[in-house]
């Protein structure tokens, strides 16, 4: 019997890639072929994904950067995308084709609805993207990691959460070590946009904290190449232990060794502190489209799990306090880190596996 083919698209951004991964590492357990379509960017991702994967390359493009010509020779793009997709789906027929967002998920998307093949998009943010804002009226099904998500009028979804990879499932629930008087991690993530303010703020904001909670620290900031010398310099000049990478390709476990993560408030990093259960200091990025970093966060703080700081009210002395508040009241960070546990969905991807299959079961709507 022939495997069954299924048809990721996603996005250059690890908020579009992450879950990807994590329904690719399921479906191939349960016996599925699993092709993913993305750019260059999102290419730049898989290294964590199973060798089974077959990644594509696919032409397409956006309306939002780039100049005048860029623009005229975006939907000559995004249509060249769609021909050369439909054209390997006719010669190799998924049987349900997936979509996670950002501008390289519409070829295969489109395609899709072309053939009208059973199709589904994710969303990992509490307001839809462009994309699949676009596509919400045109797929089978829709399934959203952040509740509630902000959809159109008269359309239906199933609340999912967002799939988080088979590295930050193993760290699930691990075992909270309190902060104390002795040696504490401090992990800084600044999400795949927008970190360049955390690589300016976190490093006088640590440089604030009393000597005798200073000098227990030790921290990984994960920081743009360009950014990362100065960072480094930064932490030595207050006498700081830190490790500054552009990525932590071990980022599960240095969260899981973490008594305080300071991050962005991407969907991604949502489920990873969520699942993993670490109190947060949430930053989200302003420029993020319909402030839907805003969004993600509003469960942790909800639960008293994260403390949320805007971008315009981040400051040194502001940041150093928030740190201080979560570091010297261990009971207070317990809490915290429970309450990002209650609020975490470990099941995410099980979730969405089943609405796959059943999609493929029951063919498309239309």
């Amino acid at each position: 019997m022939t495997q069954p083919l299924l048809i990721m698209a996603a996005g250059g951004t690890g908020g579009h890639m992450f879950p990807a991964q994590a329904l690719a590492e399921a479906m191939i357990a349960r016996g599925w072929r699993v092709k993913l379509s993305t750019d260059a960017r999102g290419a730049r991702y898989t290294d964590g994904f199973p060798p089974q994967v077959e990644v594509a390359q696919v032409a397409s493009a956006t309306f939002a950067r780039g100049g005048a010509w860029d623009k005229v020779r975006t939907p000559m793009r995004i249509a060249h995308g769609v021909w050369s997709a439909r054209s390997q789906m006719r010669a190799d027929r998924p049987a349900v084709v997936v979509g996670f967002g950002g501008y390289p998920s519409i070829p295969a998307l489109a395609a899709a609805t072309l053939l009208k093949l059973p199709r589904m998009i994710h969303e990992q943010n509490g307001v839809l993207g462009r994309v699949n804002h676009l596509f919400a009226t045109r797929v089978d099904a829709i399934a959203c990691g952040t509740w509630p998500t902000a959809l159109p009028d008269g359309v239906r979804s199933v609340a999912t959460g967002n799939p988080v990879r088979q590295s930050v499932l193993d760290r699930a629930g691990a075992p909270y070590i309190p902060p104390g008087d002795y040696p504490m991690s401090l992990l800084v993530i600044g999400g795949s946009q927008g970190a360049r303010i955390l690589s300016d703020v976190v490093p006088a904001a640590i440089a604030r904290l009393p000597q005798d909670l200073r000098r227990h620290l030790r921290i990984s900031h994960q920081a743009r190449a360009e950014d990362h010398e100065r960072v480094t310099e930064a932490y030595a000049a207050a006498d700081l232990q830190a490790d500054v990478q552009p990525f932590f390709t071990d980022l599960p476990a240095r969260m899981a060794d973490a008594q305080l993560v300071i991050s962005r408030s991407g969907a991604s990093s949502i489920a990873d502190i969520s699942v993993i259960g670490r109190p947060a200091i949430l930053i989200p990025f302003a420029a993020a489209a319909s402030d839907h970093q805003t969004a993600n966060a509003r469960g942790l703080v909800a639960a008293n799990a994260a403390i949320l700081i805007p971008e315009d009210r981040l400051t040194p002395d502001a940041l150093s306090a928030q740190i201080a508040t979560v570091l010297q009241h261990k009971g207070g960070a317990v809490k915290m880190a429970h309450g990002a546990l209650e609020q975490s969905r470990p099941d995410a991807t099980a979730q969405l596996v089943a609405m796959v299959e059943d999609l493929a079961a029951t063919g498309p709507n239309a």
